[in-house]
């Protein structure tokens, strides 16, 4: 089985020896993957939706995989027992929609060694979820792919999980700013100076600048306020990257 570059990356971050439970699994490949390359003894592949389910029992047959992965119709967490999985992985969809489906089955999260997460968008209000609930995030990735980003990481949750990082590029960012900026970009990623980061800031930048210059001059001073941080905060990020 060989994956994309970005489910590559999402399965390398399980750690070898834990059962994982897939949550969207869609077509059910990073299951088979960590199975059929033992980095996982078992696996549950999980979807709300019956057809990529089907899809997925149909792929896992294929490859021999139906003694170790186990296909269940769920509702994000819902039909996994607590303690069932040490690693959740969570990937493809939205970052308010994935902060829902763990906050409805908080408890059953907590119980977990470790989340793989990649959220496809609001990644701002992700990573303001999981340090408001004290899910640490211990590793962050950024992949491109046919043209696009995608910013992955690990985090640990329960009791006596390590503080969430915040960046604050040496005293550059403060207080809530460096919490606004870590948010919004990612601590570890600036932190370590991620190589794709350059290029990943000013694609968002050309973006802001784009929508800054659509805006009218005059009804939207929230909004305009608002890019014009972003692109604040950005500039100062190029600078720390540059250093």
């Amino acid at each position: 089985m060989e994956l994309s570059k970005r489910l590559r990356a999402l399965a390398d971050m399980v750690t070898a020896g834990n059962r994982v439970a897939d949550i969207g699994c869609d077509h059910g490949f990073v299951s088979i993957y960590l199975c059929e390359r033992k980095i996982a003894p078992g696996a549950y592949a999980m979807d709300v939706r019956e057809g990529p389910l089907r899809r997925a029992q149909e792929h896992i047959a294929a490859y021999g995989m139906t003694d170790y992965i186990e296909t269940r119709l769920s509702d994000g967490l819902k039909g996994l027992e607590a303690g069932e999985a040490e690693t959740v992985l969570c990937a493809g969809m939205g970052g308010r929609l994935m902060a829902s489906i763990l906050s409805e089955s908080l408890p059953k999260v907590m119980k977990t060694k470790e989340l793989i997460l990649q959220p496809q968008s609001e990644l701002a209000y992700f990573r303001c979820f999981l340090r408001e609930h004290r899910i640490a995030v211990t590793e962050e990735d950024l992949i491109k792919e046919d043209g696009k980003f995608y910013p992955m990481m690990k985090a640990l949750p329960g009791e006596g999980a390590a503080e969430p990082p915040v960046f604050d590029g040496n005293g550059l960012f403060q207080g809530e700013e460096a919490l606004r900026v870590s948010d919004r970009y990612g601590p570890l990623l600036l932190r370590r100076k991620h190589p794709l980061m350059e290029e990943y800031l000013k694609r968002l930048r050309n973006k802001d600048q784009k929508i800054l210059s659509s805006l009218p001059r005059e009804g939207r001073e929230e909004r305009r306020a608002q890019i014009e941080q972003e692109l604040s905060d950005m500039e100062k990020c190029l600078l720390w990257l540059a250093e």
